[in-house]
């Protein structure tokens, strides 16, 4: 590890971190945290990302934007034949949301780079934050779509036919948010970067329950959701007998129960399943439920075992379709890879927290980020900091400057370590 005497202004962050968070969309006034609604592409996302340019543009750091909105701040290095390596992470936040999420790995990195800059550190590799664009799904209903455009993983394409609730396509408002270019030019090849490393709040309870301050992400869980529909008979709540009914509501309890069953059958807590969404037809307090939609999230550490999972849930559907006589179909709507995280980087990562004589440990994240997909062409991995409770997506989500100056810190030392190998 370099030897290097540096300096996280916390006070300069937290400032800066507040005035992001104040650009936002019009939100229910609350006393506890600040609530941040900050949807891509609008005119407030486009101002956020006005105000963390003109921060790189003060840190002396080269500007560069790509057709899907991913935004590029880079510090040249000494040695331009040597692959760059990156941070960051992103700042659209979804509906009544908080001021940590995300944020903390933009504007962090960028006070990474000033107190390496302040010490005199030169980078032999070029070192890149990114503002990643829309990591979570509000508007297209897709998670991490600049990732994972950049990655490949999602097809130009695909990309293409994605329309927001307004049923404007993606190209429509890119184009207006002055995003030019094909989307295939956003895409990345593999050796592009050296490696990539984020850092963000846990999102969990763990790290502040063992009263740990750095968390180093080993593997990061990935999500298969489906959109489940049962479709059964509906009739007068009174005048359908119980014998003959085919309810599809009572179904698709039944469809819950089982998902539960399935997930806790692994005997691991890497696995979760959740049903977040049920949409029920007619919706009438005297009508039999004739059709219910539901939504299916699993997510685990290991694919094989995830999928193990999905297959339990798909024979409990069709199970329960004949025995109560009822339709039962699924969509698939994504199905994405974990991602594990580099040794490498976990030792340069380890090496960091002795530097500053942080106590840390290895952990998984249960929540997914633009990481899972930089990882399909980068080694990649992650840096925690504890946040209040394990609170996030809520105007409560609190990280403390002091954590959050130690997480700018180790990724500092960890930038410059990779920045010389």
């Amino acid at each position: 590890m370099t030897a290097l005497d540096l300096t996280i202004d916390a006070r300069r962050l937290v400032t800066e971190l507040v005035t992001l968070a104040m650009i936002s969309e019009p939100v229910e006034p609350t006393s506890d945290g600040v609530a941040v609604t900050r949807v891509v592409f609008t005119p407030t996302d486009l101002k956020a990302r006005e105000f963390v340019e003109q921060l790189a543009e003060e840190a002396g750091l080269a500007i560069r934007r790509d057709p899907v909105g991913n935004t590029f701040f880079r510090w040249q290095g000494s040695d331009p034949t040597f692959a760059p390596i990156a941070t960051g992470s992103h700042i659209d936040a979804i509906p009544n949301a908080g001021m940590y999420d995300g944020t903390v790995g933009v504007l962090g990195a960028i006070e990474a780079i000033r107190a390496l800059r302040t010490t005199g550190f030169q980078p032999r590799r070029s070192i890149d934050v990114i503002l990643f664009t829309s990591e979570e799904p509000t508007r297209f209903g897709i998670g991490c779509l600049g990732s994972r455009v950049l990655s490949g993983t999602l097809s130009a394409a695909a990309a293409r036919t994605l329309r927001d609730a307004d049923s404007r396509t993606l190209d429509e408002v890119r184009f207006a948010a002055d995003f030019a270019g094909e989307l295939d030019e956003a895409r990345l090849t593999p050796g592009a970067y050296a490696s990539f490393v984020e850092l963000h709040i846990e999102q969990g309870p763990l790290l502040e329950q063992a009263g740990i301050r750095i968390g180093i992400v080993t593997a990061i869980a990935a999500p298969a959701s489906w959109r489940i529909t049962i479709t059964g008979e509906g009739g007068h709540a009174g005048a359908m007998l119980m014998p003959v009914r085919h309810d599809a509501l009572v179904a698709a309890a039944e469809i819950i129960q089982a998902i539960e069953a399935a997930a806790l059958r692994t005997n691991t807590i890497d696995t979760v399943a959740t049903v977040g969404m049920c949409d029920v037809f007619p919706g009438a307090v005297n009508s039999v439920p004739s059709r219910v939609r539901l939504s299916l999230d699993v997510r685990d550490t290991s694919e094989t075992r995830r999928n193990t999972v999905l297959d339990e849930i798909s024979s409990a559907c069709t199970e329960v379709a004949k025995r109560r006589g009822v339709s039962i179909t699924h969509e698939v709507l994504n199905a994405d890879a974990p991602a594990t995280s580099s040794p490498a980087l976990i030792h340069a990562i380890e090496e960091a927290c002795t530097a500053e004589s942080i106590e840390h440990r290895k952990m998984v994240s249960r929540a997914y980020h633009d990481s899972l997909f930089m990882a399909r062409i980068v080694p990649m991995a992650m840096i925690f900091i504890p946040c209040r409770n394990g609170v996030s997506h809520r105007p409560n989500e609190y990280a403390s400057p002091e954590d959050i100056a130690r997480g700018v810190a180790v990724l500092a030392r960890t930038l410059a370590s990779l920045s010389l190998s």
